[in-house]
């Protein structure tokens, strides 16, 4: 079997943009040009899924970039089938590359009849040959115990911390990190430790799902800049409330930074209409025409970090290295000043 000379990416329809973009910043760390590899995705007329590789991928080591977002089925299904006509084209290794890892809300039972389908789509991905799974902020970590193969799970803290000292500077004294609710504490706690920021959590009540009753500041946040954390946006009534519940509390400004911008329904709308200043998102999940065009919504890449973290698994070395701002920000350099 012929040994893998460069690392092999594949990528899905989900997010073809963050991919070209993995494949260019792999390319400037290795010195010569690494292109996807070439490949149709496409659908029959009754939308079933099929894959072709037009490129001899025997012995090699494969990367899949596939984000598990909207339409999460049909990238999820996409994901397996790829997975399984790399295995049987006799590649090496698989590696699911999934910056966004859709059914993770789904990971535990809430209710009696309810499914785990974070651990149906763990087994599923297992199934299809995958040897290794690389993503970003689990919404919950636990999931990396539903597989039976290693887990990377990348942290958008360090990268948020990094936009953060540049975007703030001169006014770094009077941030305030905010957990939108007391499940992301340890979350939001990660990224204050990070800037040098104290930390206030806003408790959130529900009466039914979907609907807020009621928001409780612990902290005080008078007169202080505000910056939200979270893993995932949506349809981002709550994000909005939390905000509007901050400036009604004596916040100067509010922002927001969250992981992963899925930004359903009348989320962008909202958005715009809000009292947040900012909103920053990765681009995890490929940003549709209204998310680009949106005054106050900011994309940070994550291509330098999955770049890297390509490489590492490749080469064998560290993954955790890339939590670190000393390893992370020569990766960024000209995109921030490191103030």
């Amino acid at each position: 079997m012929p040994i893998p000379q460069e690392p092999k990416i594949i990528s899905g329809n989900s997010n073809p943009t963050l991919a070209k973009a993995i494949a260019r910043r792999m390319s400037m760390h290795r010195g010569r040009t690494l292109n996807l590899v070439d490949a149709r995705v496409e659908r029959f007329a009754d939308a079933e899924i099929f894959v072709e590789v037009f490129e001899n991928v025997r012995g090699e080591d494969m990367f899949v970039i596939q984000p598990t977002s909207n339409p999460a089925n049909d990238n999820l299904m996409e994901l397996l089938i790829m997975s399984d006509a790399l295995r049987r084209s006799s590649a090496s290794r698989i590696t699911a590359v999934i910056p966004y890892f859709g059914y993770a809300r789904q990971d535990r039972r809430t209710k009696a009849r309810t499914p785990i389908t974070a651990k149906l789509v763990a087994n599923m991905l297992t199934e299809a040959g995958i040897e290794r799974i690389l993503t970003m902020d689990l919404h919950a970590a636990q999931i990396q115990g539903f597989f039976d193969i290693p887990v990377d799970n990348l942290y958008a803290s360090p990268v948020f911390a990094l936009d953060i000292r540049d975007a703030f500077k001169g006014q770094r004294e009077n941030l305030m990190v905010v957990s939108p609710d007391v499940g992301g504490v340890a979350r939001a706690r990660e990224l204050a430790k990070r800037i040098n920021a104290p930390l206030s959590i806003v408790d959130k009540r529900r009466e039914k799902a979907g609907e807020v009753a009621e928001m409780i500041v612990i902290g005080d946040v008078t007169d202080k800049t505000c910056i939200i954390v979270d893993d995932i946006c949506d349809t981002a009534g709550t994000l909005c409330k939390a905000a509007e519940t901050l400036m009604e509390q004596g916040a100067a400004e509010v922002h927001a930074y969250i992981s992963h911008g899925v930004l359903s329904g009348p989320a962008v709308e909202r958005i715009s209409n809000s009292v947040m200043k900012s909103l920053v998102i990765t681009d995890s999940i490929e940003p549709n025409e209204a998310v680009r065009n949106c005054e106050n919504i900011r994309i940070v890449p994550t291509a330098p970090m999955f770049a890297q973290a390509i490489l590492n698994i490749w080469n064998g070395t560290s993954v955790s290295s890339l939590f670190e701002h000393d390893t992370l920000s020569p990766i960024y350099e000209g995109l921030y000043s490191d103030g």
